[in-house]
């Protein structure tokens, strides 16, 4: 009894050692080999979505070094069923011939051969996780005492089994994350996870300065600067460099919710709180609780909203729409916008109390005129990204390239950039960038003074440049796909700027062979300040 303890103890060790299913049978096998009359181990493993039967031997010998090996053979419905009836009347079994003293026959393993063995299913119920199996040396065979030493075994290789699936679905899981990983990731244009914030040594420095000294405090933060500055950017540099920066960072665009959904949407409701309520949903606070929620565009709020949003700021507590108690949380707010949040005051347009309160430590993103000197470094960060979401070899601007953007305006700022590199990588098809093609499509979008002089014939390119007229359209079309991020229909798509049908917009790109789907927008870049 006291051996059988002893082995008992080393076997469960070795389950608790090792994950792998053949990591734990090499070492239960020795430990077994040493103490009793055996020299095969199986384990005979059912595996009905493959339709095969999985089976798992190590030949012990009389030193038990054997490694296990797996084999697989076909596995028919009748052997299944034959299994599970097996399964449901038998125990512990010490086999001679593939059958025990009552007649009843292993139907699956090396058992079913022949010779001396020990057999029991594993798992509980109907549907056993497989068939442990023991094979006795000869001579010696197996005494009673082995039987009930292989009945204490059956637990612990029906662990090991569990610990081996367990293993198998976390390695599925991590390649299934790191797959959509790698989709994301090449979707997005970029080669890793690491967020770089283009700029912080210079055009940003004093930014970056002002984020050092108030993140690692709770106190609000207002962040203002021009559309396309990179404002989220900098609302998750002040999140990671935080105390925070552990919990969650959330972004509501509070311009893009329906007035009628902002309470829903800022602080959830309960299941019948109105018409298509079907169950309780938790808003962006309670989602952001002990992280950042980032209130982008908070100037769009309405007023109604307003007067709740500064109780949640000021007690920290809401109720659900359609609740009946206090909801606590603990958010540390940092707002955005691009409008005169002062001048909406004065205009009765924004609360003034709000206002105090959001504004607890003012942020202003200088536009893009005002730091040209950034505009190199993001030109090539943007056309690395280009390259790598679409698939082309890598093109850096040139000095000519790089004056031509150091001379344009750049209403929209950093994502007008983005865009502008974008058009050129694609219509350079991985030769060249071509920046002053892009940028020509920048500008043609932008109103023209009155009176401003068309296009001369100095300005038209030698005879010797001009392309065929299904070349000409293809490029023209490919800017305005960029222009509009493959948008087809709607006010703002391709078909709209280019004047003419959607329907034969769509016709006239698979006559010519643009696929528009590649120019729609892929999501925000965290690293385009």
């Amino acid at each position: 009894m006291q051996d059988q303890r002893w082995v008992m103890l080393e076997v469960w060790r070795a389950i608790c050692r090792h994950t792998a299913l053949e990591e734990s049978l090499a070492t239960i096998g020795r430990i077994l080999a040493d103490e009793l009359p055996v020299d095969r181990l199986a384990i005979a493993l059912p595996d009905e979505a493959a339709a095969q039967m999985d089976i798992w031997t190590a030949d012990l010998g009389g030193d038990g070094q054997g490694v296990p090996r797996r084999t697989a053979s076909p596995l028919p419905n009748t052997t299944v069923r034959r299994l599970r009836a097996w399964a449901r009347r038998s125990g512990a079994q010490h086999l001679r011939d593939g059958a025990a003293p009552d007649g009843d026959i292993c139907p699956v393993g090396p058992a079913a051969d022949g010779g001396e063995w020990l057999a029991a299913p594993l798992g509980d119920g109907p549907d056993p996780q497989g068939v442990l199996q023991l094979r006795a040396r000869a001579p010696q065979g197996f005494a009673p005492e082995h039987l009930m030493l292989f009945t204490e075994l059956q637990r612990a290789f029906a662990t090991a089994l569990e610990n081996d699936h367990r293993l198998r679905e976390l390695s599925a899981l991590r390649a299934a994350a790191e797959a959509d990983k790698r989709s994301a990731l090449s979707r997005l244009g970029r080669a890793d996870l690491t967020d770089t914030i283009v700029g912080v040594e210079s055009g940003l420095e004093p930014v970056m300065a002002r984020v050092a000294l108030v993140a690692r405090s709770g106190v609000p933060v207002l962040i203002l600067g021009e559309s396309g500055t990179g404002k989220e950017v900098i609302a998750r540099a002040i999140h990671e460099q935080s105390p925070r920066r552990h919990g969650p960072f959330l972004r509501v665009n509070c311009g893009a919710i329906p007035p009628e959904l902002i309470d829903s949407e800022l602080f959830g409701h309960e299941k019948g709180a109105f018409t298509g309520a079907t169950a309780s949903r938790r808003g962006w606070f309670e989602r952001a609780d002990q992280g950042t929620l980032l209130l982008d565009e908070v100037g769009e709020l309405p007023l109604p909203a307003q007067v709740r949003l500064l109780r949640v700021l000021q007690e920290g507590t809401f109720e659900r729409v359609g609740g009946e108690r206090d909801v606590k949380v603990d958010v540390r707010i940092v707002a955005s916008t691009h409008r005169d949040l002062p001048a909406l005051v004065q205009n009765g347009r924004f609360r003034e109390d709000l206002w105090y309160r959001i504004a607890g430590f003012p942020v202003v993103l200088p536009p893009l005129r005002e730091r040209r000197q950034d505009i190199p470094a993001l030109a090539a960060h943007f056309a690395r990204r280009a390259a790598l979401r679409f698939g082309l070899r890598l093109q850096l601007p040139t000095a000519v390239d790089l004056a031509l953007l150091s001379a344009y305006a750049w209403p929209g700022n950093v994502r007008e950039l983005a865009s502008v590199i974008d058009r050129a990588a694609i219509l350079g098809d991985g030769a060249s960038l071509q920046i002053a093609a892009a940028l020509g499509a920048a500008t043609s979008l932008q109103p023209h003074p009155e009176g401003a002089a068309a296009p001369g014939p100095a300005t038209l390119p030698p005879a010797g440049n001009i392309v065929s007229l299904d070349e000409a359209v293809r490029r023209h079309v490919a800017i305005a796909l960029a222009a509009t991020h493959g948008r087809i229909e709607g006010r703002h798509g391709a078909a709209a700027l280019l004047g003419v049908n959607p329907h034969t917009l769509r016709a006239r790109l698979r006559k010519l062979g643009v696929a528009w789907a590649a120019y729609r927008d892929t999501g925000n870049e965290r690293t385009t300040t």
